[in-house]
């Protein structure tokens, strides 16, 4: 006897995905234009990786008194902190900006003299440490990160310089890969979807860290597979129906490949919102990075990349093709 699966998406779809095509680019258009309007009116809340200073993640025995800690860190001359729980009660996130030679030499006990700023970071930590020691017994530290502004600015360029490079290594990919009117719009679909991750961010007012940049390196990456995959049966499909209008040979390839496209994201949504709800603090805003990128990145995959080849131009054959 044989058992067969449910099909809950249909193999053989017949959905005109084309004739949305001008009301896809509109959305598009109008997310892009907000996200960008986000970065630049609010902007990113840039975490310590960015913007240098000390995190320190601590477990008390006892719930944490959150007051306590930042009378703790007013005592010791640090006023401008961040003091909030992280995962339980016990557990407590103190974030403190990058503080100035001066400001960490005024502090009470603080006994060296002609520190730079890379060195007062870390005297600052130091007298964090010693204060919460005092205060709370057998307190544990669980992360410890330091930060100078030297360090921090080179990461933004390194993160910058890391995404820039992977769109332009797509294009060059695709561009050999298929043909420059290919390139064309998996480029401009993976832009629309870093732009809209970033505005993500902007808006939402998560962490933007090293780990953000990591997800959206992924998300680059999962969105561009997607659109090969698409591509691939698109090329496919040219093939087969010489005679056909562009916009329908284009249909019937985003069609064919719908099942599998939504079956993966499908199934990686599920690993990613799990993450997110019972991966604790430190994994969500890289879980919730993900699962916006995933969605944004699927419907590119069929509402930007794909449509766009109607205005690329695109060569109904490959060079193979006419030679032969």
């Amino acid at each position: 006897m044989k058992l067969a699966l449910v099909r809950f998406i249909p193999t053989e779809s017949s959905f005109d995905f084309i004739r949305l095509r001008w009301a896809a680019f509109a959305v598009s258009a109008a997310l892009m234009l907000g996200s960008l309007a986000a970065f630049f009116v609010v902007g990113l809340n840039f975490g310590i990786d960015f913007r240098g200073g000390t995190l320190i993640e601590v477990q008390t025995q006892e719930p944490a008194d959150l007051g306590t800690i930042r009378s703790t860190m007013e005592d010791i001359g640090i006023s401008a902190v961040n003091v909030q729980s992280f995962g339980s009660d016990t557990e407590v996130l103190i974030t403190v900006g990058t503080m100035s030679p001066e400001a960490v030499m005024a502090m009470p006990g603080v006994e060296e003299t002609g520190i730079d700023e890379e060195q007062a970071q870390q005297v600052v930590r130091s007298q964090i440490q010693a204060a919460l020691s005092d205060q709370f017994e057998g307190i544990e530290y669980r992360r410890l990160e330091v930060v100078g502004p030297q360090v921090s600015g080179e990461l933004v360029v390194a993160g910058t310089t890391a995404v820039i490079a992977a769109l332009f290594l797509m294009l060059l990919y695709i561009w050999f890969r298929f043909e420059w009117q290919y390139s064309v719009g998996a480029v401009l679909a993976l832009i629309h979807d870093v732009i809209a991750t970033i505005g993500f961010f902007a808006v939402t007012q998560l962490e933007f860290n090293l780990s953000t940049i990591a997800a959206i390196l992924t998300i680059v990456g999962y969105s561009m597979n997607d659109t090969v995959v698409v591509y691939d049966r698109i090329r496919e499909k040219f093939r087969k129906f010489k005679t056909l209008p562009t916009e329908e040979v284009l249909n019937k390839a985003i069609n064919k490949t719908l099942s599998r496209t939504v079956l993966t994201s499908g199934t990686t949504l599920v690993a990613l919102i799990a993450m997110a709800l019972i991966g604790g603090a430190a994994l969500q805003g890289f879980a919730l990075a993900l699962i916006w990128g995933v969605v944004i990145g699927t419907y590119s995959s069929v509402f930007v990349a794909a449509p766009l080849l109607t205005l690329t131009g695109v060569k109904r054959t490959s060079d193979e093709d006419e030679e032969a």
